[in-house]
Order: C-alpha cells, then sequence, then structure tokens
C-alpha cells in the first residue's frame, strides 16, 4: 500500500533556507504523528470493542444454562403438583367436601380416604423433596414443633384438609399466599425465610372436579407444597466447568425501589440478607432487572466492584437470573495484548518520523550528494511506512489486498497471504488466477470492474468452497484513484460471516419449526378448520411474492398466516368443534382469537411487524374495522395481504355446516369490498395470481373437505 504514495514536493525542490524547511519538516511530522496515534486508537478501541463482544456472548451461554436449569427445577415443582392435583381420587375427595360446603365429615368414608390421601401425599412428598425435619426440641412435653416443609390439600375457603405430618400452619406468608393465589392457575411464593431461618418457597397447583374443563369457576380446592429450596435451587446457579475465579451467577428481584439479593453472594453474605438501593448509581444488579437480556461492562455489583454482566427473566417467578465477572479478571488479557500493541505501532511511527528526520538531516547537510541522498530518504520513507501499514493490516483478521485492473496483485497482508498458502512477498505481481484460483478470480475481477466503471466501492457477499468447506465471504471492493507512481488499482477488504449467517439460518429454521408445530397443534384442536392456517399463508405469500415485495415482508405475511389461528387454543374446545350455530358469546370468543394470537408471541422477536400485523387483521381498508379503527395505508401491509388471503380460504373451503363457493364466486364477493375491508392492489395481485399464475391448479384442493 505504501508503493502508491506520492513523492513529497519537499524532497523534490531544494530549500531556500534549512531553517524554514527544517520547521516545516517537523510540522510535518507532528501532524503525521498525531493522525498516527489517533488511528491506533481507534484501531485499538475497536479491538476493545470486539472483546466485549465475545465476552458478552461467552457471558450469555452461561446465564443462558443456568436459566434453563432453575426454569426446569422451577416446572418440575410445578409438574409433581398438577400430578397430584389430577389424582382421580384425591378430585372426588375434594369434589365431595367442596359440594358438603366444607364438611370433611360428610365424604363417604371420610376418614379411609382421608387416611388414603395422607399417605399419597406423605409418599409424594418424600419423592419431591417436600419433606423436612421440624423446628422446636424432640421432648416428650407439651412443646409446640413448628413443621417446616410438606404437602397438604386446600379447600376453597383456605383450609387444610389433609396434610403430610410435617406440613407448616398455613400462617404469615403461606396464609397470604393462599389467599391472593389466582383461581385456576399453577402460583408461587417468592423465596422467604421459612420457621427454621433457612430459604423457601410455596407452590400451588389447582384441584378442579373430575371431567371439568379447567375453568377457574370449576376449581374445588388446591395441591400446595412447601419446601427449603437452599440444596436444590442454589446447587443449579454454578456453571459446570467455570475457570474464572470472580465469576458468579445469583438471584435477584425489585421490590419497589430495592434490589433484593436472592441467593448466596461471593463475600459470604448468606440468601435473603442483603438489599441495595435501586437508584444506586451503576448498580450492575438494578441495570439488570430493567434490561433482562443485556449486557454492560463498567458496572459497579454489590461489592463495589467494576464488573461485565448479563442477566434473564425467569418465565416461571418474577426473578432475574444475573451471571457477572469482574471487568479485570475478564479483560486482562486482552487489556495487555492491546497496551503491547499500541507502544508497538506507536514505536513504529516515532521510528518512521525520526528515520525521515535523520534522512533529511543529513541529506540537507551534504550538498554534494544531495539528489541521492533525497532518493535515498525517498525511499527509506517509504520502506518504513510500507512496514508500519502492513503491521496494521496484519493484526486485522479480514484479508487486505490491492488489485491492478490488470489483475495483478499489488499488496496482500498476512491474512490474505494465509488463504493463498504463499508469503505476502511472493504474492506481489502474480495474476489472480495464479494466487486465488480461476473460479475465485473470476468473481473478485466481476466485483473490482463494477466498482471501476461506477467509481464507488461494490459490497458483495458469497458463499465460497474453501477446501472441504463452504464459507460465506462478505467482500468491499473499493476503487484507488492513479498517482504519480501507481496506476489506478482496487482496494479489496473481505471478512468471513459464516459464523453470523449460520445463526441467523439456525434461528430462522428453529423459527419456522416453531411455526409448524404451533399450528398443527391448532388443527388438532380445530379439526373443522384443520389446515386453514397452512392454505391462508400459502396464499399470503404467493400475493407477497406477486407484488414483488421485499424479503422480510413476504416472510412475515407468511408467518401471520401461518400463526393467526394460534389463540384457539385458549378458545374451549368444544366451541371449536360444535357443529350447530354458536352463541354470540362463541363467536364473540372466536374472533377475540385473533387478539389472544398477537397477546401470546408478544414476547417473541420476529424480523418483520408479525406481532403488529396479528393485532391488526380485523382493521377494515375504509377505518371501520377493530380494534383501532385503522385506515389506508396506516394498517400494516402483510396485516391487508392476509386479511384477504382469509377471507379467500374462508369462502372456497368447505365446513361442517356449509359446503366452500368457487374461486370465480370468492374473487366476486371480495372485489365487492375492495376499498372498503380490503386494499385494491392486494385484491389485484390474488386476481393476477389466480388468472395468469396457475392459482386455480395449484389451490384445486382448497375445495375438498379436510379430514377432522
Amino acid at each position: 500500500m505504501a508503493e502508491s504514495l506520492a513523492t513529497p514536493t519537499s524532497l523534490r525542490k531544494p530549500p531556500r533556507r534549512t531553517e524554514l524547511t527544517f520547521g516545516i519538516v517537523v510540522i510535518g511530522l507532528a501532524i503525521a504523528a498525531v493522525i498516527g496515534v489517533g488511528l491506533v486508537n481507534r484501531f485499538l478501541n475497536a479491538e476493545g470493542a470486539r472483546d466485549l463482544r465475545a465476552w458478552q456472548v461467552r457471558l450469555g451461554i452461561v446465564a443462558d444454562s443456568r436459566l434453563a436449569a432453575v426454569d426446569g427445577w422451577i416446572e418440575q415443582q410445578f409438574t409433581n403438583l398438577t400430578a397430584l392435583a389430577q389424582n382421580a381420587s384425591l378430585q372426588i375427595y375434594m369434589t365431595e367436601i367442596s359440594l358438603a360446603g366444607g364438611d370433611k365429615t360428610k365424604a363417604t368414608e371420610a376418614a379411609a380416604q382421608a387416611g388414603y390421601l395422607r399417605n399419597l401425599l406423605v409418599v409424594a412428598a418424600a419423592r419431591g423433596g417436600f419433606g423436612g425435619r421440624p423446628t422446636g426440641p424432640d421432648v416428650n412435653a407439651n412443646v409446640k414443633r413448628v413443621g417446616v416443609a410438606g404437602l397438604a390439600l386446600v379447600d376453597t375457603g383456605g383450609k387444610m384438609v389433609v396434610a403430610t405430618p410435617d406440613m407448616p400452619p398455613l400462617e404469615g406468608v403461606l396464609h397470604d399466599f393462599v389467599a391472593t393465589a389466582p383461581r385456576g392457575q399453577r402460583a408461587a411464593t417468592s423465596l422467604y425465610l421459612g420457621p427454621a431461618g433457612n430459604p423457601s418457597m410455596a407452590f400451588a397447583a389447582p384441584i378442579f372436579a373430575v371431567q371439568s374443563e379447567g375453568a377457574a369457576s370449576q376449581q374445588i380446592g388446591t395441591v400446595l407444597g412447601v419446601k427449603e429450596i437452599e440444596s436444590e435451587l442454589y446447587p443449579l446457579l454454578r456453571q459446570p466447568g467455570a475457570v474464572e475465579k470472580t465469576a458468579e451467577t445469583i438471584l435477584v428481584q425489585s421490590n419497589g425501589t430495592v434490589v433484593e439479593y436472592l441467593s448466596p453472594l461471593m463475600d459470604g453474605t448468606p440468601p435473603l440478607s442483603r438489599k441495595l438501593a435501586a437508584d444506586t448509581p451503576k448498580l450492575a444488579e438494578a441495570f439488570a432487572i430493567a434490561n433482562p437480556g443485556g449486557f454492560a461492562a463498567n458496572r459497579f455489583d454489590y461489592r463495589d466492584k467494576k464488573v461485565l454482566v448479563t442477566s434473564r427473566a425467569l418465565t416461571l417467578v418474577p426473578w432475574t437470573l444475573i451471571h457477572k465477572v469482574d471487568q479485570d479478571e475478564a479483560l486482562a488479557d486482552s487489556d495487555a495484548r492491546r497496551n503491547w500493541l499500541k507502544t508497538v505501532l506507536l514505536l513504529a511511527i516515532a521510528l518512521v518520523a525520526a528515520a525521515i528526520l535523520a534522512v533529511w538531516w543529513q541529506g540537507s547537510s551534504r550538498r554534494a550528494r544531495e539528489a541521492a541522498d533525497k532518493f535515498e530518504a525517498l525511499a527509506t520513507r517509504f520502506e518504513n511506512q510500507s512496514r508500519f501499514l502492513q503491521l496494521v493490516t496484519d493484526s486485522q483478521p479480514n484479508s487486505i489486498f490491492i488489485i491492478e485492473e490488470s489483475g495483478k496483485l499489488r499488496f496482500a497482508n498476512r491474512t490474505a497471504a494465509e488463504r493463498a498458502g504463499a508469503p505476502a512477498a511472493d504474492l506481489i505481481g502474480k495474476n489472480l488466477g495464479a494466487v486465488f484460483g480461476p473460479d475465485e478470480a473470476k468473481r473478485y475481477l466481476r466485483y473490482s470492474r463494477r466498482a471501476v466503471e461506477t467509481n464507488a466501492p461494490v459490497a458483495a457477499v458469497d458463499r465460497v468452497e474453501i477446501g472441504d468447506e463452504t464459507r460465506v465471504l462478505q467482500a468491499e471492493h473499493i476503487p484507488l484513484a492513479k498517482t504519480e507512481t501507481e496506476p489506478a488499482g482496487i482496494l479489496v477488504v473481505e471478512r468471513d460471516i459464516t459464523a453470523a449467517v449460520t445463526e441467523r439460518e439456525r434461528r430462522e429454521r428453529t423459527l419456522h419449526q416453531l411455526v409448524k408445530t404451533l399450528v398443527a397443534v391448532v388443527d388438532r384442536r380445530d379439526p373443522f378448520a384443520a389446515h386453514h392456517s397452512v392454505r391462508v399463508a400459502m396464499v399470503a405469500r404467493a400475493i407477497a411474492e406477486e407484488m414483488g415485495l421485499d424479503p422480510i415482508t413476504i416472510e412475515t405475511a407468511e408467518i401471520v398466516g401461518n400463526l393467526m389461528n394460534l389463540g384457539k387454543i385458549l378458545v374451549p374446545e368444544g366451541v371449536l368443534t360444535k357443529v350447530g350455530q354458536l352463541s354470540e358469546d362463541e363467536m364473540r370468543r372466536v374472533r377475540d382469537s385473533l387478539q389472544t394470537t398477537a397477546d401470546l408471541l408478544a414476547g417473541i422477536e420476529f424480523d418483520g411487524p408479525v406481532v403488529e400485523a396479528l393485532r391488526q387483521l380485523q382493521e377494515h381498508w375504509d377505518g371501520t374495522g377493530k380494534p383501532r379503527g385503522l385506515k389506508g395505508e396506516a394498517i400494516v401491509l402483510p396485516a391487508r395481504i392476509v386479511s384477504v388471503s382469509n377471507a379467500f380460504v374462508a369462502m372456497v373451503s368447505p365446513r361442517a355446516y356449509r359446503p366452500g363457493i368457487g374461486f370465480d364466486q370468492a374473487s366476486e364477493t371480495l372485489m365487492s369490498q375492495v376499498n372498503k375491508v380490503f386494499d385494491r392492489r392486494v385484491m389485484a395481485a390474488l386476481a393476477n395470481y389466480l388468472d395468469n399464475r396457475g392459482g386455480r391448479e395449484r389451490w384445486a384442493d382448497f375445495s375438498r373437505a379436510t379430514d377432522a
């Protein structure tokens, strides 16, 4: 790269006054040094940012792993209690008590049933870890011993019906928990100090009558489980194989204006013993609670130590899982590397400046060899600058090289040379085909010529076979103007983005698999509309492609079509499978399932406006729709597309209570609602696809009834 620098005027024309020339040279060197230092700092800052991104990924992997372990443990507690709640004998007994107004004596064979259920609870408590030794002295005296853990059946009035021997009384935290637990749902307390002063939790699962639909109004009691969690929960926070001495995973929760620490801390603080104000400046834990899934550096933890921190919000309880590491330990190696590199680069700048100054001074003091010394100084300057620039570019992970318009290499950094399998010096002057192979040479020359023709940078992303691997390469081709000493050329900067592309493709595959699974769940619950969502998605994608939309909008329309009926999983199955006329309330529940779908998916990140489109599916072009009465272009385009697709599929598809109509009749009906309910452009795209793109043949099976 240094060869393209023009010869400075000060080395081609003799100075009139040595002092003036010396001053100009010193000023020029000072300016060059300032620019060089700025470039060095910019490069080092980029290196620091790259190291932070690497730690973000590293901490995130651990946080995700521990989150899965804690969530799984909590889910297991609910699973154990739900299995008990679904025991038929238990349901029958609790039903009898409910019908008797809570009078246990009126149950059939009350003593026998109670004894059986108590034994059942004892066995379940032993298996699920809901056992513990009572507090108080174990003496033969009138001294009350208080249980610390156990299982109990609680009626709708909040009274214990049957319990294990060591079940604590329904007082304090447990009383408030039972009284406020939402009906028909699983629930859990946060961590609290139990009777023995140990961290404890309570879990509740609703009991429904036999053959009930699980509505909140049908709850007849609760399975309540209490356990000391120290030996089960806290070990899950330790990451196997962790090597960082200051790495720590903790659980916290927000309680008003304070941060409560729920787990043991590295400094020896026991769980539930420390609270800090949430507005403490730069408090890492406060940032983690406010930004679940975020990452930050230069934050201070409860020890007032500067840390790198990331967090995850638990899905089943209102806690935040935090994984952090001391910043000094995490960045020690990278800071040392950057300091060494900074020293080398600044020393190189100083050496270049010193060499230039020394050569110039020697040349000016020897008039007899003025011309020769000037050329020698110029050569020395170019050589040192070339080494400096080579050092900078060699430290980059990207391939950097310069191509002449003839296809020969003028410059290559170490990464490019390693890929070519030869020293960088051996590549200079060789054709691209001889260095990278004919296929790669054609690719580089194609983009380079386009950059020269347009006199603008050209960016390109290609999949390339390198050895036995397929790599994704992103390159930028930048035209370089002709100078006094060098012809025009093209600077190529290429980086390997295979990992990023692979991860994105994996996310897309996972998303599509999730969509298919959710669609299958809806189809099983609503057999009369089986395949409806798949067909709506098919029509929506065809319309979007016919309109020539971008890939994200096309994919968004297809996903919205697939997921629009997901909310039906919350509609009673009896309503979905009902053959006769639906009541007004049943129709409302089915219609409202679209908004329910949007609510269910609100927390999932999509590339396009999937959730917003779902919320707008019932909006009309003229503003008469709901829920917000949006009008015209204010309705997102995927919603307008899926609205037409849904209406079309519904018309042409047969149902249990009516046959489907023909494509022509459906098109006429939809056209009659253009500019009222539907967008004219969307309807035109559908009509063109039906008539000119083979839509009628491709969708002919829509008119056939699907198997229930």
